[in-house]
């Protein structure tokens, strides 16, 4: 995040604000899901496991979506 120059501010916004715009339910350890949100002008992916059992989310990855292989409303992949 620190490289990418996202705060972790941003991600639990997200995280608490966002949509989620892909699911991934036979993920391993936990289901995960991908969720979009903004901070300002700026478009925000965060990909995080719930661990519902012991209410934890552990968040994987956070990133600005290219619009190489997002679609401008940046919820809908690019067929490449």
């Amino acid at each position: 995040m620190m490289e990418r120059d996202i705060r972790r501010s941003d991600a639990l916004d997200v995280l608490l604000s966002g949509e989620p715009i892909e699911d991934y339910p036979d993920d391993q350890s936990f289901p995960s899901a991908l969720f979009l949100g903004w901070t300002q002008t700026r478009p925000i992916h965060v990909v995080a496991a719930l661990d519902a059992a012991k209410e934890r989310a552990f968040v994987i990855t956070v990133y600005e979506p290219d619009p190489e292989h997002f679609e401008p409303d940046f919820r809908t992949r690019r067929r490449l």
